[in-house]
């Protein structure tokens, strides 16, 4: 294992902070780390980096596949979300390569979770944000919340709360999406996409 190997994971969870959004589409992100976060037994806290939350811990299977990271909640709206993910990594001393960034997705059906390194930002202004400042050679935990229904706008689609029937999937979904992170972070990308790639 190389030193950069044992260097922590920084995992960002994308939202909009702020009561109004919490239920929202655009904040599944948030709602991932905040489970994470409860696994980890502690709670978020302003971050000496600024405009943003974190909350450090050890992911995964104690002395066997535990890894160090960082879980963080970007307190900026999500357009502005790469300027908090950088403090961030600068604070912690890491590059691109060791951030997981776990967002909603548009183009994939409701619950169903795509993961990969790199490509671009599909529209998502919270993606462009961070591609703007990092470059796009970082992790994607894709949430996938569907396309919006008949004419209806994408920004006021995401800006909405799921559904009734899509909550009563939510935490389902959320979980599953909370077991993703730990696989990529403790397993690595190949096995992570091949058990939650659906």
């Amino acid at each position: 294992m190389t030193a950069a190997d044992n260097a922590p994971w920084l995992i960002a969870g994308l939202g909009n902070p702020g009561r109004e959004y919490a239920g929202n589409r655009h904040n599944v992100g948030f709602m991932v780390a905040d489970l994470l976060a409860s696994r980890l037994g502690g709670s978020f806290r302003a971050h000496k980096a600024g405009r943003a939350q974190a909350l450090e811990g050890r992911l995964g299977v104690p002395g066997v596949s535990s890894r160090r990271a960082v879980l963080a909640k970007p307190m900026a709206f999500m357009n502005l979300s790469g300027g908090p993910v950088k403090g961030l990594l600068d604070f912690y001393g890491l590059t691109a390569e060791r951030l997981i960034v776990v967002h909603d997705e548009l183009d994939i059906d409701y619950g169903t979770l795509r993961l990969k390194r790199g490509g671009g930002d599909n529209g998502h202004n919270g993606l462009k944000s961070l591609t703007k400042v990092l470059g796009s050679d970082y992790y994607r935990v894709r949430f996938g919340v569907g396309r919006p229904p008949g004419r209806m706008q994408v920004a006021d689609y995401v800006l909405k709360d799921f559904s009734g029937p899509e909550r009563k999937e939510l935490d389902y979904f959320v979980d599953r999406a909370a077991d993703a992170v730990e696989s990529l972070a403790t397993e690595g990308l190949e096995r992570a996409q091949g058990t939650f790639n659906s």
